[in-house]
């Protein structure tokens, strides 16, 4: 680690970008929050340590890219986009209004800062290898294409042709994040379509491969740091996470993957996270 911010600070980051999330699908109705809780340490670490961004100037052409293939999550990068200072947090509450520029999956031409437009699964990898390859092209050899993709979308298809593009033409620029919270929509994964052993199975397409606690910041952000420092194979970092992280009654609970918490949901949510499943006493009791 060598950011701006320490251990702790980007712990209660993540944190805060949780109860975010919480009141941002309580208010809009519906949206997805399973996935969004499991990935906030995950987006903590690429917005405040690993990303090469600059809020002022979302189009820097210098930047590295962050590409958000599981487009449903997006709340979470909604509320990271906001606490790094891309857009006023009070437009979170937005969330899928008619006329927000804050859709329930993220449109390119609508919010500065995002880099790609998303909603059909399993098209982000494919994404990562065309810009690398025009990076390449550009002898842009210092821009990093970091894309988060869920296990769930693992099962389709071109998911696994861009990893055997990407392998041929060695596209070392390109870092992929699994979240591998091990649920969909229709239940465990292991149960709709098994995908394990998925370490092997990427490497047998010529990944590297790093797996994580992908609710560790600090192993994210290291693993983001292995990654770079392979220059002959793209890096896949299967990241371990929890759904709905942080709620108790949320957590490993495939029903909640597309379901936001109502107002009686939403309040016992945000005590938990406040008062950290009660490890925390004081002026939220």
């Amino acid at each position: 680690m060598g950011g701006k911010y320490s251990l702790e600070e980007l712990e209660i980051k993540a944190n805060d970008i949780r109860e975010d999330i919480i009141r941002m699908l309580e208010y809009a109705g519906s949206g997805h929050s399973a996935g969004p809780l499991g990935l906030a340490d995950i987006f903590t670490a690429l917005y405040f340590d690993v990303l090469k961004h600059d809020p002022a100037k979302p189009n820097w052409g210098e930047r590295d890219i962050l590409l958000l293939s599981n487009g449903h999550c997006v709340p979470v990068r909604y509320a990271a986009m906001a606490h790094a200072g891309y857009f006023d947090k009070n437009e979170l509450m937005t969330l899928r209004q008619f006329g927000s520029r804050l859709q329930g999956h993220p449109e390119r031409t609508k919010l500065p800062g995002l880099e790609s437009t998303s909603g059909p699964l399993g098209s982000g990898l494919s994404q990562a290898c065309g810009m690398s390859l025009a990076m390449r092209m550009n002898s842009e050899n210092h821009r990093w294409i970091y894309v988060i993709m869920g296990d769930g979308e693992l099962d389709e298809g071109n998911v696994w042709e861009a990893a055997m593009l990407a392998s041929k033409y060695k596209l070392h620029n390109i870092i992929g994040i699994i979240d591998r919270n091990n649920i969909q929509i229709d239940g465990p994964t292991e149960k709709v379509m098994p995908l394990e052993d998925l370490s092997h199975k990427w490497e047998s397409f010529g990944w590297n491969v790093i797996d994580i606690d992908g609710n560790n910041i600090e192993a994210v952000i290291d693993a983001c740091s292995m990654g770079r420092a392979n220059t002959t194979k793209p890096t896949m970092i299967i990241a371990q996470t929890i759904p709905g992280k942080g709620v108790d009654f949320m957590e490993y609970d495939f029903k909640w993957h597309g379901k936001p918490p109502d107002h009686d949901q939403a309040k016992k949510a945000l005590h938990e996270l406040r008062t950290l499943g009660g490890k925390i006493k004081g002026e939220h009791e």
